[in-house]
Order: structure tokens, then sequence, then C-alpha cells
């Protein structure tokens, strides 16, 4: 079983554009728009882009408010 966490002595998990947009329930532009405004840090390989799992979660915990 491999682990998704990225601790010590782990590999990062990347996840595809697709993959980030199904998780935060938007849609891939959106997802694209947060690359390259610098929001979701990523890499770039050949035309497509992959984005480290933790990067995904500590966007999603940043962006939590209290709406009450």
């Amino acid at each position: 079983m491999v682990s998704s966490s990225s601790g010590p002595g782990t590999e990062p998990e990347f996840m595809t554009v697709a993959e980030v947009a199904t998780r935060m329930r938007v849609s891939k532009m959106t997802v694209y728009r947060l690359l390259h405004g610098g929001e979701v840090p990523a890499v770039r390989v050949g035309r497509s882009f992959r984005v480290r799992e933790e990067d995904v979660d500590e966007y999603l915990r940043k962006s939590f408010y209290d709406a009450g």
C-alpha cells in the first residue's frame, strides 16, 4: 500500500489538472487559472502540468473562511 502523505523519505504524490479539478469540484479552466496566477505551484512536464497533492491540500486549507 502506498501512503499519500509526503513525509520525510517519501516521494510526493503528483496530480493531473483533471484530478485537481475533481478534488476541488471546479472546472479544469479554474485550475489552470490558479496555476497561471501562481496561487497553486505546479511542475510543467512537456505541455502538461502536475501538482503536488500537498500543495492542493495547503491551498484548500488557506482558502477556508468563516461564512457565519
